[in-house]
């Protein structure tokens, strides 16, 4: 039987021969539609007339609407539908007082809620103090959390958020760096170190991946005690001790942090207080402060686990100085997660002199 062409039925030994015919027909078919100058610049002002109007409604300054390129625009557009989409205009609000500029600055860092996806849906304004970029300028790096941390921890990142959202209301946290502006890698010798802690939780009922959101505060990880961005004094507490880190004297809000009195350290040592397996990090960073003439703040820091009066174990951010002499420890209780990204990176005890 023999097979014929559909095009020019002829046997289809020689359809080849009709190839040139086709393209012709197919460049003649197509010229009507050809592009020329005239209709590309039609397109063209048609899609800046598009983005002027979407542009205008940003919920943001006119001075900011005037910095904003074609990709700073879609990206804030696409943030803008994303929480529409998950807090429609419709949705009552939630229960509690609005996040004002006030409220925002008392925060310890700044908000950020994920779509199920782990899209960016919210960034507080409040993100410029801790990571030098505006949220314009954060969203310039991509539209997942994936695009703003360090691709290093990104298996680990993926695996607590499906975890979380397996579970919701589970609260699960993670440790990274995270972009920043040069300026501030020039100023702090690197990226921010955040601390992200947050849960999923259900918007609407019945629950589904549209109407789930991660919402968390990510606070950065105070890296010295006289950091200006460090938390309050709430936060942490200082001890002083002999040179043989026998306690002297001890702030009052030891209490919050470890349950001991005041009265119950003075004259205890140190010592007593450590997890043994972190004796020798302790006594290498106390040979660094008490013996090592001109000893740089980084022999002065270390993460210790101490127990607790209730008997459970603390983490703890230790920088010690030597004062004339005495020594006087300052001390942040950490996160798990975030003793375990600060131990990774902790210099390994020097061997007895």
């Amino acid at each position: 039987m023999t097979i014929f062409c559909s095009h020019c039925h002829r046997p289809l030994q020689a359809e080849m021969s009709c190839l040139p015919t086709r393209a012709k027909q197919a460049a003649s078919a197509s010229r009507p539609f050809r592009s020329t100058k005239s209709a590309s610049k039609a397109r063209r002002d048609q899609i800046n007339a598009e983005l002027q109007a979407l542009r205008s409604l940003l919920p943001i300054s006119a001075q900011e609407k005037e910095r904003l390129s074609y990709l700073h625009t879609m990206a804030l557009v696409c943030l803008q539908l994303r929480g529409a989409q998950l807090f429609p205009p419709g949705l009552d609000p939630p229960a509690g007082p609005a996040l004002g500029t006030e409220l925002l600055s008392l925060l310890p860092g700044f908000l950020l809620v994920l779509s199920a996806d782990s899209k960016l849906v919210y960034i507080s304004e409040n993100v410029a103090q801790v990571l030098g970029l505006s949220l314009v300028e954060l969203l310039a790096q991509g539209d997942t959390v994936f695009d703003i941390l360090d691709g290093r921890v990104g298996e680990d990142v993926h695996k607590k958020l499906l975890l979380a959202r397996e579970e919701p209301g589970r609260e699960v946290t993670f440790v990274s760096e995270m972009r920043t502006s040069k300026a501030f890698r020039l100023q702090h010798g690197g990226n921010r170190v955040v601390a992200v802690c947050g849960r999923f939780v259900a918007l609407r009922w019945p629950p589904s991946p549209s109407s789930t959101a991660f919402l968390a505060l990510c606070t950065p990880v105070v890296q010295s005690p006289t950091d200006g961005e460090a938390a309050s004094q709430d936060d942490i507490f200082q001890s002083m001790h002999l040179l043989d880190m026998t306690f002297i004297d001890v702030t009052e809000s030891v209490t919050y942090h470890l349950g001991y009195h005041r009265e119950e350290l003075v004259g205890q040592s140190w010592y007593s207080l450590l997890h043994p397996e972190d004796a020798d990090l302790a006594a290498a960073q106390h040979r660094a402060v008490a013996l090592v003439a001109g000893a740089g703040p980084e022999a002065g820091t270390a993460v210790l686990r101490v127990l607790r009066k209730d008997r459970a174990w603390t983490w703890l951010r230790v920088w010690a100085r030597r004062d004339g002499s005495c020594i006087t420890c300052t001390c942040r209780c950490l996160r798990e997660e975030e003793a375990a990204h600060l131990r990774a990176r902790q210099p390994r005890a020097a061997a007895p002199p």
